[in-house]
């Protein structure tokens, strides 16, 4: 992933806090989305939208989505997931989703959305990636979903998971 070049033309959404109620707007959407498609929720809801943002932003695992870009970019990564990938937020939501897979990975990476796509969400789902200095890791047990605003539009997708292990090799 090492000088890989960003999108240009996707806003830099803001880093979730206090002041935009932690993004509790694409929350609820990433919240009712998991519900509506595996008739379970994604956290424990606290007692108000602002409680779950901001409890899904310093969560222990990895909550990522991306939008409907033609090449889709990273729309919310939690801190557990700019901690994995080695990534500062504005580098985060301005990075290609494809591009958190070395290139090889990405054709499967490109079949498990497709999928998703088609299915609505997928379960147990396993892969490679890779940070921004080149570190290796494999996902496991990871959840993607569709994310589908109150009207069923199209808004992106999610993932979820609290499992990786670091590989032996560092490509830098």
């Amino acid at each position: 992933m090492k000088d890989v070049p960003r999108s240009k033309a996707v806003a830099v959404v803001p880093e979730p806090s206090e002041q935009n109620d932690y993004l509790s707007t694409h929350i609820k959407l990433l919240q009712d989305s998991f519900r509506k498609l595996l008739h379970r929720d994604l956290i424990d809801a606290p007692q108000n939208a602002l409680a779950m943002a901001k409890a899904i932003y310093h969560a222990p695992y990895v909550v990522v989505s991306h939008g409907t870009e033609a090449d889709p970019v990273f729309n919310y990564g939690n801190l557990a997931a700019q901690r994995l990938f080695e990534m500062s937020w504005p580098e985060w939501v301005t990075l290609p989703s494809r591009q958190s897979a070395e290139p090889p990975n990405q054709e499967e990476r490109a079949r498990l959305l497709a999928a998703v796509t088609t299915q609505g969400s997928i379960e147990h789902y396993s892969g490679i990636r890779i940070s921004k200095t080149g570190r290796r890791f494999r996902i496991s047990d990871v959840t993607v979903w569709n994310l589908l605003n109150p009207t069923g539009t199209d808004c992106g997708q999610a993932a979820v998971y609290s499992q990786w292990e670091y590989l032996t090799e560092h490509t830098r």
